[in-house]
């Protein structure tokens, strides 16, 4: 079971965003929260499982598991709060305590000469590999184009030799480790699955693309969300009901989970009397602001 106690460590290596114990009460409350199809969580938490049971007997030559698992997408679906919430299921599925790490990339950035490639080398090299040999470890890196750029879209002007050795350098501790420490599985994520160098694609065990949700996937997003808000105003509950709500959600189809959740957020916004009175909330101000929400995204997309 999750523990209550605090969780969290801080941590003064640079490049790690969050450092904590699991199973974590909180993460399995966004894992809860995800609206996917329920065969695609079966079928990732399968993976990560397979990583801690599997793999430690398996001959890496043969059966190369190199223990990453990758999300890919449009940005807002869910594929960073979708990992944090595989990591704690699978330490749960376990009963096991494992330790998760989230790596922030963009904090080993640098635009001195070697400096990336350094800070990228230590901490896969010595911070990683001295957690995973204290147990099992789970690393979520966000935004792995940052760390692992397609080589071959390099600009020849952009520095190009510090950016190919700093994915050099990941791919050789990536591989460092995978044999070294079967205890250890990274989650990684993108935005932009052609960013990525395909030397590290090929290292995932499994490629999972996050879509926007579907029709179904929309209305249980609004709905869900609703549901949130009804748990603190229980005088909401009459607009699950409401006929502009299933306007709303027929509306929504192309917006990212994350807009249809932030619509409904912006719909207490929509004028003063519900701002002050939230649980004043109506469904008209709730398809009003689905309603914008596409005229947003239309008139972003126009100008990419």
């Amino acid at each position: 079971m999750p523990t209550t106690s605090p969780r969290r460590r801080v941590s003064d290596q640079k490049g790690i965003h969050d450092i904590r114990r699991l199973p974590d009460a909180e993460f399995d409350g966004v894992w809860d929260s995800i609206i996917l199809d329920p065969s695609l969580k079966d079928r990732v938490l399968a993976q990560a499982v397979l990583n801690f049971t599997a793999r430690p007997r398996l001959q890496e030559v043969h059966l190369p598991v190199h223990g990453i698992i990758l999300f890919v997408g449009p940005p807002g679906t869910g594929k960073t709060s979708l990992a944090r919430g595989l990591a704690s299921r699978t330490a749960a599925s376990l009963s096991g305590s494992f330790t998760f790490i989230e790596v922030d990339p963009h904090a080993l950035a640098s635009a001195a000469h070697g400096k990336t490639q350094q800070a990228a080398s230590h901490l896969l090299g010595t911070v990683l590999a001295e957690e995973s040999s204290n147990g099992p470890c789970i690393v979520l890196l966000d935004e792995v184009e940052t760390l692992a750029a397609d080589r071959r879209k390099m600009s020849m002007e952009a520095n190009p030799v510090d950016v190919h050795r700093a994915t050099d350098a990941v791919l050789t501790q990536l591989d460092q480790l995978a044999a070294e420490y079967p205890q250890l599985l990274f989650i990684a994520t993108s935005n932009f699955a052609g960013a990525i160098d395909e030397a590290f694609s090929s290292r995932a065990d499994l490629v999972v693309t996050i879509d926007l949700p579907t029709p179904e996937a929309c209305k249980a997003i609004l709905l869900d969300t609703l549901d949130r808000l009804i748990q603190i105003y229980p005088k909401l509950a009459a607009l699950r009901s409401a006929p502009q709500i299933a306007k709303a959600a027929a509306l929504a189809v192309g917006l990212d989970a994350r807009r249809i959740r932030k619509a409904v957020l912006s719909a207490l916004a929509h004028n003063k009397q519900i701002a002050s009175h939230p649980e004043s909330l109506t469904a008209d101000a709730v398809l009003a602001a689905v309603q914008q929400a596409q005229a947003e995204r239309a008139s972003m997309e126009k100008t990419r």
